[in-house]
């Protein structure tokens, strides 16, 4: 029967499956960049887990311009799955690279940063299966903050010895692009986590 007031959408289960695909997505990263071999298909595989995220973030989207009563503000649903769908974008964007850049074996450095990002993405996953009950959010939230900042001292010495004068010009070209992608990725986390201590603010 047809209602004046439409129901409250679960947009919780919505969230569930994107924060899903962000670990998934971040894990496939970690294994392209640890085990270093078949890139174009673990690149494509990546990309189909983009894509997947994609619908998500645009199913809620849909859900939201057509719902009424929400279970969290309207602002905050859009600002969370476009966060989340800006970690996935951003970690797609490197496996594509990697491939593209036709990259030699990634340093250690690089390696550690894309683990960090795996580890955000389970961090993050955590996060927003708790979400619905508000339960530990913060110590999730604290986790991603310490990652993103360990990404960040990375990313500063890695750097300064890509232009220590000891390394060739294309790979100089080539990784200050990449290490600047994993910094910018290790950033989207943080958004999340920004966005989430917003949301529970709210909420107590």
């Amino acid at each position: 029967m047809f209602s004046l007031f439409p129901r409250e959408e679960d947009f919780f289960i919505l969230f569930r499956k994107q924060a899903a695909l962000v670990r998934k997505g971040c894990d496939l990263l970690h294994e392209m960049m640890e085990t270093f071999d078949r890139l174009e298909d673990r690149a494509r595989e990546l990309k189909e887990v983009e894509h997947e995220g994609d619908l998500v973030t645009h199913e809620i989207f849909e859900r939201l311009n057509r719902t009424f009563i929400t279970p969290l503000e309207r602002e905050d649903i859009h600002t969370l799955a476009s966060n989340l769908d800006d970690v996935l974008d951003a970690v797609e964007a490197i496996g594509s690279r990697l491939v593209l850049f036709r990259v030699g074996q990634p340093a250690s450095e690089a390696v550690r940063m894309a683990q960090i990002l795996t580890e955000c993405g389970h961090q993050i996953q955590q996060a927003v299966d708790s979400l619905k009950n508000m339960h530990n959010l913060m110590s999730f939230t604290a986790e991603i903050n310490r990652l993103e900042n360990e990404a960040d001292g990375i990313s500063r010495n890695v750097t300064a010895d890509l232009f220590s004068g000891r390394h060739d010009l294309l790979d100089v070209l080539r990784w200050k692009e990449i290490y600047g992608r994993l910094e910018g990725a290790a950033d989207k986390c943080e958004d999340v986590a920004n966005t989430i201590e917003a949301i529970v603010l709210k909420n107590q």
